[in-house]
């Protein structure tokens, strides 16, 4: 049976008495070597992306798309949206801090697929399909992980394809491609000293005390020592090697976010979000293509706006901050950056009993937002109409902007994707599939 580091992580093989069970990193796999189509985009703008998902849906009305003349029933207490650094944008007001950075980022104001469930939903923007085929496909991050991971020149001791802090467990993230392909969820909080990652930081075990066991281990591992040289034995060596330099040398460090001054753990706040933003950033820098960020708590059915003003400002804080950082350290021209949720909420406020002041899930219209990488900062993409109900120009599907992002990343979207049933499919769907796609951003690519 074939492991590979993410599967030995996020299966908790990497304690001390499972590390010899572990093989080689980077086992064969069938799919193992992506192929890219003829005509592929060309060099790759983008080497990472830096997902940051609203787990819920967040209000479009209180974000990127304001209406305040849409009056009470749909803007409630947040009717004052403020202008940007850029002439003529305006977002929600509780965004000061971005509405200082939008020249780093375009605003989609037309995202629409008509669907209201969070599974459904989730399924459709995080793989551009909908849902209900016969085949499960993979999300953007498992897509990004089979062509930039270890199978393409990847040679990072973190997985390729890492989520923070917690898998959805809404859908397969990696689809047909499979386990080996699926993300590394962390676990614990970053906003925690110290961040108690899965398999790679034991809260309340010493450095020392990990070089003991490890000493343990090899004084009572009398069969290993007495077995003459494979190849086999080799690949289980080598694991523990790796495994041990993530628990105790330079790339587990990574995620000891106390290595960092005290006033840039601040200057991202001081939260869950914040800190899992900073946390980003220093997995870009160390070449991990794909990172998500789940937060959540964006299904406001009730108590919508006392919601929002305690969570708005800490995105608020925490986006800006990365944005401001990636381009200061020469990262953003070469991150994806991209906020989004599964659909929107409801434009008209439910006042209504049970809700009391809530919005519910909206599908028609929501917003995305898109930096770095090659995207151009400073543009509106769409818009919807005066209460924010319906797309009102340039209707854009998850697939236009999934595929816009692969051909930044130099992946061809109209590319064969290879699957276990060998089907003449590719990484988004075309007209032959079936589903709604309106072009790609080519306005802000």
């Amino acid at each position: 049976m074939n492991f590979t580091r993410r599967e030995a992580l996020h299966s908790g093989l990497l304690g001390a008495a499972g590390l010899l069970l572990v093989p080689r990193w980077g086992a064969s796999s069938p799919l193992a070597t992506p192929r890219v189509a003829a005509g592929a985009p060309g060099a790759a703008r983008a080497k990472s992306v830096i997902q940051i998902w609203m787990w819920g849906g967040p209000s479009h009305l209180d974000t990127f798309d304001p209406k305040p003349a849409a009056a009470y029933d749909y803007c409630g207490p947040l009717d004052k949206p403020i202008p940007t650094n850029v002439n003529g944008i305006v977002i929600g007001e509780l965004l000061p801090l971005l509405a200082k950075q939008a020249d780093k980022y375009s605003i989609i104001r037309s995202m629409t697929h008509g669907i209201n469930a969070h599974e459904t939903a989730s399924y459709m923007v995080q793989t551009g399909r909908k849902p209900g085929d016969r085949l499960v496909y993979p999300g953007v991050g498992a897509v990004v992980s089979l062509f930039k991971g270890y199978n393409a020149g990847y040679r990072g001791l973190i997985p390729p394809y890492v989520v923070m802090s917690e898998l959805q467990g809404r859908f397969s993230e990696a689809g047909f491609l499979g386990p080996r392909y699926a993300p590394f969820a962390t676990g614990g909080d970053p906003a925690q000293t110290p961040f108690v990652v899965q398999g790679v930081i034991a809260p309340g075990i010493t450095d020392e005390r990990q070089r003991d066991r490890r000493a343990l281990l090899h004084q009572l591992n009398t069969l290993g020592s007495a077995l003459k040289y494979t190849a086999s034995l080799d690949a289980f060596v080598q694991a523990e090697d790796q495994a041990y330099e993530l628990i105790l040398g330079d790339a587990g460090k990574v995620f000891d976010l106390s290595q960092e001054k005290d006033e840039v753990r601040e200057r991202y706040g001081r939260n869950t979000f914040g800190q899992s933003c900073l946390a980003a950033r220093r997995l870009v820098e160390r070449g991990v293509p794909y990172i998500t960020i789940n937060s959540k708590g964006w299904d406001t059915h009730r108590q919508h706006f006392q919601i929002m003003r305690q969570r708005l400002p800490q995105m608020d804080k925490g986006l800006a901050a990365l944005l401001a950082d990636l381009s200061e350290r020469g990262l953003l021209d070469s991150t994806i950056v991209w906020w989004s949720g599964e659909f929107g909420r409801t434009p008209r406020i439910q006042w209504e009993p049970p809700w009391n002041g809530g919005r519910g899930h909206w599908g028609d219209a929501f917003s995305a937002v898109v930096a770095g990488g090659g995207f151009k900062g400073g543009r509106v993409v769409g818009s919807t109409d005066a209460k924010g109900e319906q797309v009102a120009e340039r209707p854009v599907s998850p697939a236009d902007l999934i595929g816009s992002m692969y051909e930044l990343l130099g992946m061809d979207p109209d590319g064969p994707l290879a699957n276990p049933e060998g089907l003449d499919i590719h990484l988004t769907p075309g007209a032959a599939e079936g589903a709604p796609t309106n072009g790609r951003l080519k306005e802000i690519l």
